[in-house]
């Protein structure tokens, strides 16, 4: 098995358990402080975010780069260099931008997010920037050497730890007001994290091939041609990050103006926003942890393809991580459309958020390709390249929030749009511009089977919930509908050969007899 599928099967593995503790979470929290609740939490989230990625500089991309080429030729010189410059850089950062997230705080949330309430959130994820700062760089080393278990069990440890005390917390602090339960969810994270960072440092010093501490400062002051080679990757990597975590930070501003101008008032447009980003996005994006597996795989699997000049090695792995991102995310968009509404009330005990999935499901395939993709142009040095698709993208999302949004006859379906026509249009420019650089070659076949599976799978799935027992309970129902939903996709995909039979031959255990289903239409 090679290093790039044991790394991406490690990583699928740890992203379904973390998504599925993730879930936990935001389901403890959205019945214990509700939709206005997760609103003031995720209203204080992009700024968290904006402010890690600005630490980060996007040096884990660089990181794994270069660390996977110098892994290569045996460099743990050069290794070690990487390593001191880059942790040099986001610990200094990250002692500048913590503090100013402290102090900003107060204007962000009475000024910007037009609700005081979200200060407390800000001030209390504020400590988790310094710890994510370090951990990230770690976490690039360890994707350089393809070694993704170090990464995957430190995912899981900082979910378990949050899942231990976001209970506690969130509940401890609500009789205080919404606002201090909010922060207790984000104490819990900044717990976890710690853990997490913990973890890490542990398995790093039991992996490395080099004394770390010794001559460190040396090694960051002779760095400066080290440095400049990691911002060459990490500048238009982190531009793109930058451009994402700005749109996001400006997000539930523009949407809590848009919104008043459209007549709706703050604490109504807070819990619409939560509805929209803290109910129906995250399961619109729970299978992205396997494009996120398969990014993380692609950059170093593709970097050292790329040295090598082995181009078609790169197409091989483009075409399989794209037609993997294609075949899942089908399965995902058809769930959540069919059982859209009983999904919603089983995890969050509301209806809210439905009309969001309905909404935005079908064109969630854009979403589930823009990994792969973006991670493609980064590991061939057009980081530049993706931050100007992201920055056009993002440019016309939040015009179409604005535009929409501010309307009464759209209102909050109008920010649903604006971010449902961003990140179509960023996966577009992505495709586009990696069309320009490899080779590659549209099997028009296999993506018309895909699609035409889809579908009958759709509408199998609506037959198949309308059947299904009424008397059962809710949560019962929806979870054999959506067990059979996708034993039918599967078998129709299987059938139809969109899985040869050598890839199925691969898996541990039910490979074997799994393969025995398949059956290829092609002869290649």
């Amino acid at each position: 098995m090679s290093k790039f599928i044991k790394g991406t099967l490690i990583l699928l593995v740890a992203g379904l358990v973390t998504r599925i503790l993730g879930f936990i979470n935001r389901i403890v929290i959205a019945r214990f402080i509700g939709e206005e609740g997760v609103g003031l939490y995720m209203m204080a989230f992009p700024t968290f975010i904006l402010v890690v990625t600005i630490t980060q500089l996007g040096l884990p991309v660089a990181i794994s780069k270069y660390v996977a080429e110098a892994a290569a030729k045996g460099d743990y010189g050069k290794i070690k260099k990487i390593l001191a410059v880059s942790l040099a850089t986001t610990i200094s950062l990250s002692l500048i931008f913590t503090p100013a997230l402290f102090l900003m705080a107060p204007y962000l949330s009475e000024t910007l997010f037009t609700d005081p309430r979200t200060r407390l959130p800000l001030l209390a994820i504020a400590p988790i920037v310094p710890i994510v700062a370090v951990s990230s760089v770690i976490r690039g080393y360890f994707q350089g050497r393809q070694n993704m278990k170090p990464g995957a069990v430190s995912q899981v440890i900082e979910q378990l730890i949050r899942i231990t005390l976001i209970a506690v917390l969130t509940k401890s602090f609500l009789p205080y007001g919404i606002e201090y339960a909010a922060a207790g969810a984000m104490i819990s994270a900044v717990i976890g994290e710690l853990a997490s960072l913990a973890y890490l440092i542990t398995a790093f010093k039991v992996k490395k091939k080099f004394p770390m501490r010794q001559n460190f400062f040396q090694f960051v002051q002779s760095g400066r041609s080290t440095f400049n080679e990691l911002m060459r990757i990490a500048l238009p990597t982190t531009g793109s990050r930058m451009i994402g975590s700005i749109s996001w930070f400006f997000e539930p501003i523009v949407v809590a103006h848009s919104l008043a101008l459209a007549g709706v008032a703050a604490g109504v447009a807070t819990k619409q926003y939560g509805a929209l980003t803290g109910f129906a996005l995250p399961l619109l994006m729970l299978p992205s942890f396997i494009t996120f597996s398969l990014s993380t795989s692609l950059v170093p699997a593709i970097s050292e393809a790329n040295s090598k000049k082995n181009f078609k090695s790169i197409e091989h792995l483009l075409q399989q991580s794209l037609r993997f991102s294609l075949l899942t995310g089908g399965l995902a968009v058809i769930v959540l459309y069919v059982l859209a509404e009983p999904l919603m009330l089983v995890m969050y005990g509301t209806d809210s958020g439905t009309q969001f999935i309905k909404l935005m499901a079908p064109f969630f395939i854009f979403y589930y390709f823009q990994g792969p993709l973006q991670a493609t142009l980064q590991a061939l040095d057009l980081a530049r390249a993706a931050m100007i698709n992201s920055l056009v993208g993002n440019i016309a999302k939040t015009a179409v929030i604005f535009l929409l949004a501010s309307q009464p006859a759209f209102g909050i379906n109008g920010a649903a749009l604006g971010l449902t026509l961003g990140f179509v249009l960023v996966t577009v420019l992505h495709f586009a511009t990696v069309l320009k650089a490899v080779s590659f070659t549209f099997h028009m076949r296999e993506y018309i089977k895909t699609f035409a599976i889809i579908a009958a799978t759709m509408w199998l799935g609506f037959q198949i919930w309308n059947g299904i027992g009424t008397g059962l309970a809710l949560s019962v129902r929806v979870l054999c509908s959506a067990f059979a939903i996708t034993v039918v996709y599967c078998m129709l995909v299987l059938l139809s050969g969109l899985v040869k039979k050598e890839e199925i031959e691969r898996l541990p255990g039910i490979g074997k007899p799994l393969s025995i289903l398949t059956f290829s239409w092609n002869k290649r």
